[in-house]
């Protein structure tokens, strides 16, 4: 169901893709990029030293039981700003405000109604709750990517299904505001259906270079 990913692939220079590709899919080795991109190795090398003079790309040597260690090339702190971060700054600004002036329960409510916003905006794009769980979580899919989250969709071996964020739009202002997080999480269990349980299993707050969701349906519930 990678079909459901981002709605085209990130076009612009060689380095841009090779960014995008970078962030989607975490650290890789040159000739998987390659591979990806359907470029020659060498063509990826001449991209990465740019990137990596640029302070955007960084390396580690893995060592493998036979040949040559594997140099696996890996985002920096600072490539962050090459996504989208929708305003982050003004956000930031206007919570610390709300916080100041109307103290933590103010904040609390002030996610709560932002949460209540994007509930009712997502559910006027998405499709029927009677339809089959795949279709609706493409579909919620489609929207983040639209909003700069960079997600996309899968089966898991376990027949859940595995919905991944490569990127945090709202990164900066959910450092300052965790609440937003929480926001997320609630956001996605409601328009998805009652019939629906999601957990969020890797979380980029916690460390984790992603945001990973595993979304299953409830036997029996909504019947």
């Amino acid at each position: 169901m990678r079909a459901a990913s981002q709605n085209a692939e990130a076009r612009g220079s060689g380095r841009d893709r090779v960014l995008y590709l970078l962030k989607r899919d975490g650290p890789q080795a040159t000739a998987r990029v390659a591979q990806q991109l359907g470029v020659t190795a060498m063509a990826v090398r001449q991209h990465l030293a740019v990137l990596l003079a640029e302070g955007l790309v960084e390396f580690s040597d893995e060592p493998r039981k036979l040949g040559r260690p594997a140099r696996i090339w890996r985002l920096t702190a600072k490539a962050d700003a090459r996504f989208p971060d929708r305003h982050a700054g003004l956000a930031v600004d206007m919570l610390q405000v709300a916080q100041r002036v109307f103290g933590e329960d103010g904040l609390e409510r002030l996610t709560d109604g932002w949460t209540r916003k994007q509930v009712a905006a997502y559910r006027a794009q998405m499709p029927r709750q009677d339809l089959p769980l795949d279709q609706r979580v493409a579909a919620l899919v489609r929207i983040r990517c639209e909003e700069g989250f960079m997600a996309e969709c899968r089966p898991a071996a376990d027949g859940t299904i595995e919905l991944v964020e490569n990127h945090c739009a709202i990164a900066r202002a959910a450092h300052f505001c965790s609440q937003l997080c929480g926001g997320e999480l609630r956001l996605f269990r409601e328009v998805l259906g009652d019939d629906v349980r999601v957990e969020r299993v890797e979380h980029f707050l916690a460390g984790d270079r992603r945001c990973t969701y595993r979304i299953l349906a409830i036997p029996g519930a909504g019947q």
